[in-house]
């Protein structure tokens, strides 16, 4: 079966050209977590496409979802990622990029930030975070290089046909297998070079399992549908995607940011570590098909675009794990995380006294990123010039305590301490900010705690990030009473160190 769909590739949906000879299957929809079968989604109007008509999914049901050729290693480097919790995740965040997590219209970020600062502070050690993005892994690179995004545990990118795992990016093979069935990207491209209307994007756009193209409006209707025959011809199952009015991405029929997702959760299920909780997030009717999977939490955004409002209207209105929230992008997912009770929702940003900002009441995370929004309002003079913050610092800093700063100065942490005096209101009316990203904080002994983060500055368009490891002492006094630190060790990160003299301070 062949199905004509569209997508934005700017990632807006608008509504498709679309042929389809098979009817809806019945609401509720289906358990997608079957051990013996995997579903493929896709979201559309009915067929004829008109422009009012609402957005409608359409599931079947065919072939195993795992694949007996996998990859050993990559295997291992899969595992690892999934290892890195040792129970189930308390919460897995799946969330589009463009205009919801990533709010464009907002030149300050601010609504990330808040939402790093949440996740950092009281969900990475113990949660999962994922990006589902239509972006290929290039423009994926880009739009981190260009907003302060954090690193997620899983990256599904291309519409659904990729999904990587950790720092590294590693491939899931047994996904690309599964997405093999049925595609074959060289007869795509021997059937796609007879049609002279069409051209192909950029070649950061052409992917294993998409293939983008260029064609004029008034031309893509005739073009979509004998390609389509075509296709289905020569035995391929594939979706046909058309938007934007120029934009043409042929994908396998299994694609889909729906189907990632499921594969996933099914994949952590047969680990015996199912999310106890799931909160998909999106803006646009492409996300449609995140909100069709049972037992999952989904916010719209409050900036969600029209056919995606339609698609709940006629297909989820009286579901009330799925709600429109009223704050714009991840201000949205903050708001949806409260609403569900899904865990703690008031972001350290949020949080306008700092004054008890040294080690106490202790929670090693939140402390962390307190810290280093302490450091950030300092510098911005947002809070005011007190030696009760110093103090409070140098209170936590045993003696002999020693920073190995980014150049390879070792200086003791008391003296850093009173640098950070110096620096009061330097960059006060100007754009910067510091975040940080993979806070991991580990217990090595019975009194000893190890944290590691990256932490990144950002000042106009300047970014650094050095990588941070705090060794910290409980002894004599009980871990609510607060940590003393004993040595900070920091390295700039590959590509992300200073390029000029520029004042770097712990």
């Amino acid at each position: 079966m062949l199905r004509i769909g569209s997508q934005q590739q700017n990632y807006i949906y608008h509504h498709p050209i679309i042929i389809n000879n098979h009817r809806p299957l019945p609401r509720p929809l289906p358990n997608l977590l079957r051990p013996s079968s995997f579903p493929r989604i896709s979201t559309y109007p009915p067929a004829g496409g008109g422009g009012g008509s609402p957005l409608r999914p359409t599931l079947s049901f065919s072939r195993p979802i795992f694949c007996s050729s996998l990859n050993t290693s990559n295997e291992v480097h899969i595992k690892s990622t999934m290892d890195r919790l040792a129970d189930a995740a308390r919460l897995m965040i799946v969330s589009d990029l463009d205009h919801t997590m990533v709010d464009h219209h907002d030149p300050e970020n601010l609504s990330l930030l808040r939402f790093n600062a949440l996740w950092e502070a009281k969900y990475r050690d113990n949660s999962l975070l994922v990006f589902s993005t239509g972006r290929s892994p290039t423009l994926y690179k880009e739009l981190r290089k260009e907003k302060p995004m954090l690193t997620p545990d899983i990256t599904i990118m291309s519409v659904g046909t990729e999904i990587t795992y950790g720092n590294s990016m590693v491939p899931d093979y047994g996904w690309v297998e599964f997405l093999n069935q049925k595609w074959d990207r060289d007869i795509v491209t021997e059937e796609t070079s007879k049609f002279p209307e069409l051209t192909l994007q950029s070649d950061t756009e052409q992917r294993p399992h998409k293939v983008s193209f260029y064609v004029q409006k008034d031309k893509a209707q005739d073009v979509m549908k004998i390609l389509a025959a075509r296709l289905e011809e020569r035995g391929l199952d594939v979706k046909i995607i058309y938007s934007g009015g120029m934009d043409l991405d042929i994908l396998p029929q299994g694609a889909g940011k729906g189907q990632a997702l499921a594969y996933l959760l099914k994949k952590f299920k047969a680990e015996g570590k199912l999310p106890n909780n799931t909160l998909a997030c999106g803006d646009s009717g492409n996300d449609a098909e995140l909100f069709s999977i049972p037992d999952v939490y989904g916010v719209m955004v409050s900036n969600a675009q029209e056919e995606l409002l339609q698609w709940h209207a006629a297909n989820a209105k009286d579901n009330d794990k799925v709600i429109h929230a009223t704050e714009r992008c991840a201000g949205g997912i903050i708001q949806a995380i409260g609403h569900f009770k899904l865990g703690p929702s008031v972001s350290p940003r949020d949080v306008s006294d700092l004054s008890d900002s040294k080690l106490g009441n202790f929670d090693l995370s939140y402390e962390v990123v307190k810290f280093n929004l302490l450091f950030e309002r300092w510098r911005r003079a947002e809070v005011e010039k007190s030696e009760f913050y110093l103090a409070n610092m140098k209170a936590v800093c045993c003696p002999s305590a020693v920073l190995v700063h980014p150049s390879g100065i070792e200086k003791p942490l008391c003296d850093c301490v009173n640098e950070f005096r110096t620096c009061y209101g330097d960059q006060q009316g100007k754009s910067y900010r510091v975040w940080v990203d993979q806070v991991l904080p580990t217990q090595v002994a019975s009194d000893l705690w190890l944290v590691k983060y990256k932490k990144w500055e950002l000042s106009g368009e300047k970014r650094r990030c050095c990588l941070t490891t705090v060794l910290l002492r409980s002894k004599d006094v009980s871990v609510p009473e607060g940590l003393t630190r004993l040595h900070v060790h920091q390295t700039w990160l590959d590509g992300a160190g200073p390029t000029d003299d520029s004042k770097w301070l712990f």
